[in-house]
């Protein structure tokens, strides 16, 4: 891939997804797109570009979407706030709303194991008989239809549970019948409270429902500048409840950003 090439794919890439592509990814993108290359029988970068950039392209186009922007996330990750969420906010809630519905919106949600580990927290907190049970539903949106697909289907390679605890493994996931596949998909009951669809957070509207309790998003905004950060996190605040929480990754802030969040915990922060 040439300097030109992949100046041509980055422009596009961070003018209609917010994703930074500075130089030193310009390996990891070569890397990716040599595989939709052999997928597609095209036999050069530039004849890629030419096609994608056409009308015939559409549907390669988001394939090379899903291609560069696929980044990797795990069950459990950056377990703290998972903690927060069954110590604080949780008994919190079914404190003060005895009758309404707990909505959780996860704004990047991948593959689905942010919204699985979600919902199986949800799930544990509702088996303790000595807490009020909370009736929720999850929405997960991203930008990848593929990941979208993973998320929607449930079915996980069991090498890539282990950051589950064993006696929640066994309470929501069934192995497969078939004993040659190494796989496991999560129980119905936990299937049944989570949606997906697909969102681009540049979008200038979000066609989600509002009046969330609380929004996830993690590990994205990493790649957007600070003006789009900013931008981003204003909408899905629009989607938030006042008094509602808002969970950033580890590695974000909201440092310097005229948002209307304030922090409760390390990235954790609450609408005002």
């Amino acid at each position: 891939m040439s300097q030109e090439e992949f100046r041509q794919i980055s422009e596009f890439i961070t003018t209609h997804y917010g994703i930074k592509l500075p130089d030193f990814k310009k390996t990891m993108v070569e890397g990716r797109l040599q595989k939709r290359l052999r997928k597609t029988a095209i036999k050069s970068f530039s004849e890629y570009i030419d096609f994608v950039f056409s009308k015939k392209g559409t549907e390669e186009m988001l394939e090379m979407i899903d291609a560069i922007s696929t980044n990797k996330t795990d069950f459990f990750r950056e377990s703290t706030h998972f903690d927060f969420l069954t110590n604080t906010l949780l008994p919190q809630f079914a404190e003060e709303n005895v009758r309404e519905k707990l909505k959780i919106w996860s704004a990047a949600a991948s593959s689905g194991e942010e919204i699985y580990t979600i919902a199986m927290v949800m799930e544990e907190y509702n088996a303790d008989v000595s807490k009020s049970s909370i009736n929720y539903s999850i929405l997960g949106t991203d930008i990848s239809i593929e990941k979208l697909k993973t998320a929607i289907a449930a079915i996980y390679p069991e090498d890539r549970i282990k950051d589950i605890p064993i006696f929640i493994r066994d309470k929501y996931l069934m192995k497969s019948k078939d004993a040659t596949k190494k796989v496991v998909r999560f129980i119905p009951s936990i299937r049944s409270k989570v949606q997906f669809k697909r969102l681009n957070l540049m979008e200038n509207n979000y066609s989600v429902d509002g009046d969330y309790d609380i929004v996830f998003c993690r590990n994205v905004l990493i790649y957007f500048d600070k003006e789009l950060q900013e931008r981003v996190i204003n909408r899905l605040c629009e989607k938030l409840k006042t008094g509602g929480y808002f969970f950033l990754g580890h590695s974000e802030s909201i440092i310097g950003k005229k948002v209307p969040l304030r922090q409760v915990e390390p990235t954790v922060y609450q609408k005002i």
